[in-house]
C-alpha cells in the first residue's frame, strides 16, 4: 500500500492573504469630499462597461468594513492587501489632503491590527483623479510627480501602523489597457502616448518611493506589483522567438527594467521606434525611478502564447485582455496571440500553475536576494448558491491547490517567498466585465450585499491556520 502524500506545508512567518483594489469595492464614490475618478467616467460613459454598470455602490465595503475585516478574522487571513482611493484622499490630485478620506483608512487600519491581520497599502490601483487625466494623465510628466506627492500625504498618515507599501498595482494595464486598447479607463487608443504612460509611470515608482522613504520608519516595507508576463513561444522557430522577446519587453522589461536594473531594454527601444523616439526620458528619469526595493509583488493568472503573425493576419490574437479593435502592444503588429491549451477559468484564461513556477524563478535570478510575494492570484468561475445558500466552488479549491503548490515548489528551488494574496477577497465591480466574474472566495449578492463565504475560502482558511494545504477533496 503506498504511503500517503505528506502535507504541503510552508514557512511559519509566511502571509496568507487577500487582496481587494478601493473601485471595485467601496463604493461611496460621492462621500466624503471624494471627486470621480478616471473609473468613474469611464464606468459611466454609455458603451464602456458591461451592461453600463459602475463601482458607484460596488460591494459598500466604505460603509461595511468592519464587517468584512470580522470575516477575514474569521477565515484566519493573516494579511490584507488593499488599495487607497486617490481620489478620496486628494480629490484634484494636487494639494493637501482632505482628512475624512484619510480617516476611512486610519479606521480600516486600526480594524485590521485589532483583528491581527497585517495590512498591506497599494498607492495606485488604476483610480487616477479625472482632473489629473483632463490634464492629459499618465502620459504626461506632471502626473508623476503629483503621485510623489500623494504617496508623502498617505505616509505620513499611516506610515506608523502600515509595514507593508506598494507603489503601482499593475503598471502595465494602466499604460496598455487604458491608453494603448482602450479597453481599461481613460479609454484612450493611443500607441505612443501608451508607452510615455508606461515611462511616466515607472518615474512616480521612483519618486513614490523615495517620497515614502521620506517618512516611513526604516522597518517598513515598499514594493511594487507587477503583472508580469510569462511569454512562451509557439515553437522553436527563430521568428516566433523573436516574437517572445518582442512582448516580453513590452510586458515585462518596460517596468523591470527601469525599475530594477535602470534602464530600458535596448530591444524595446529598438522594435518601438516607429512608435515613438522616447524623447520623454530625460536625463535622471532612469536613476529616479531605479530605487532600492525591499520587496517585489508578482500577480500571475495565465501564459502568454506568441508566434510570429502570417502577413495576412498581423495584429493581437486572443491575447487575453478584452476585446478593442486597437492593440495593447504597441510596435508588436508583427505578432499573433494563441489560445494556450487546457482547463479554462470564466475570463477564458487557461489554468497554468507551471506559469507561476517559472515567474517566480525568473525573478529570484532577475533580482536576486529581493523578497517575493504573489500580490494577486486567483480565478473567476461561475459561482452561484445552492437552494440551502451555501457556495460551493471546488473548481477554485482545485486553482488555489495547484497554484499554492507551484509556489512552494519555488521556495522549496530557492525562491524566497514570503506571502500569498487570493485575488480576491470577495466578489466585486469587475473592471469593464462589470459584476459578470466573480472572483472572490467570499459570494456577494449584489442584491443584498450579503456576504457568503464560499467552500474556497474555507479552504484557503484553513490552509492560513495549519500553514499546510488542505486536500482538495472532502472540502
Amino acid at each position: 500500500m503506498p504511503e500517503p502524500e505528506s502535507p504541503v506545508s510552508f514557512p511559519p512567518a509566511f502571509l496568507w492573504g487577500a487582496a481587494t483594489s478601493a473601485y471595485q469595492i467601496e463604493g461611496a464614490v460621492r462621500e466624503g469630499g471624494r471627486t470621480p475618478s478616471i473609473w468613474d467616467t469611464f464606468s459611466h460613459t454609455p458603451g464602456r462597461t458591461a451592461a453600463g454598470e459602475t463601482g458607484d455602490i460596488a460591494v459598500d465595503h466604505y460603509h461595511r468594513f468592519r464587517e468584512d475585516v470580522a470575516l477575514m478574522a474569521e477565515l484566519g487571513l493573516t494579511a490584507y492587501r488593499f488599495s487607497v482611493s486617490w481620489p478620496r484622499v486628494q480629490p484634484t490630485g494636487r494639494g493637501p489632503a482632505v482628512q475624512v478620506g484619510l480617516d476611512f483608512y486610519r479606521r480600516l487600519v486600526d480594524e485590521l491590527l485589532s483583528a491581527g491581520i497585517k495590512p498591506a497599502l497599494t498607492l495606485y490601483h488604476w483610480d487616477l483623479p479625472q482632473e489629473l487625466e483632463d490634464a492629459g494623465g499618465w502620459p504626461e510628466r506632471d502626473t508623476a510627480l503629483r503621485f510623489a506627492e500623494y504617496a508623502q500625504i498617505v505616509g505620513e498618515a499611516l506610515g506608523d501602523r502600515v509595514e507593508h507599501w506598494i507603489t503601482l498595482n499593475e503598471p502595465w494595464c494602466s499604460a496598455f489597457l487604458g491608453y494603448g486598447s482602450g479597453v481599461h479607463a481613460p479609454g484612450r487608443t493611443e500607441p505612443a502616448a501608451s508607452l510615455r504612460a508606461a515611462h511616466h509611470l515607472n518615474l512616480a515608482h521612483g519618486l513614490g518611493t523615495s517620497a515614502l522613504r521620506s517618512v516611513l520608519p526604516a522597518r517598513n516595507s515598499i514594493a511594487v506589483s507587477l503583472n508580469s508576463s510569462v511569454v512562451r513561444p509557439v515553437s522553436q522557430d527563430p521568428a516566433d522567438l523573436a516574437a517572445v522577446r518582442k512582448i516580453d519587453d513590452l510586458a515585462n522589461g518596460v517596468f523591470h527594467g527601469p525599475m530594477l536594473h535602470g534602464a530600458y531594454p535596448e530591444t524595446l527601444l529598438t522594435a518601438t521606434e516607429t512608435v515613438t523616439d522616447w524623447s520623454f526620458v530625460k536625463d535622471g528619469d532612469l536613476r529616479a525611478t531605479n530605487q532600492p526595493l525591499n520587496a517585489l509583488g508578482l500577480n500571475y493568472y495565465t501564459p502568454t502564447l506568441v508566434s510570429a503573425a502570417p502577413s495576412a493576419a498581423k495584429g493581437p490574437r486572443a491575447d487575453g485582455h478584452g476585446s478593442s479593435d486597437h492593440s495593447p502592444w504597441p510596435g508588436a503588429d508583427d505578432v499573433a496571440f494563441h489560445q494556450t491549451p487546457g482547463e479554462r477559468t470564466e475570463m477564458g484564461w487557461t489554468i497554468d500553475p507551471s506559469g507561476l513556477h517559472e515567474l517566480i524563478m525568473r525573478y529570484t535570478r532577475e533580482a536576486p536576494g529581493l523578497p517575493l510575494y504573489i500580490t494577486e492570484n486567483g480565478a473567476a468561475y461561475d459561482d452561484k448558491p445552492d437552494p440551502d445558500g451555501r457556495v460551493h466552488d471546488p473548481e477554485r479549491i482545485a486553482y488555489l491547490h495547484g497554484h499554492l503548490s507551484a509556489v512552494r515548489q519555488a521556495i522549496t528551488d530557492g525562491a524566497d517567498v514570503r506571502g500569498y494574496y487570493l485575488w480576491s477577497l470577495m466578489d466585486n465591480f469587475e473592471w469593464a466585465y462589470g459584476y459578470g466574474k466573480r472572483f472572490g472566495a467570499v459570494y456577494v449578492d449584489y442584491a443584498t450585499l450579503e456576504r457568503t463565504p464560499k467552500s474556497s475560502a474555507r479552504w484557503y482558511g484553513e490552509a492560513a491556520r495549519s500553514g499546510t494545504l488542505p486536500p482538495v477533496e472532502g472540502v
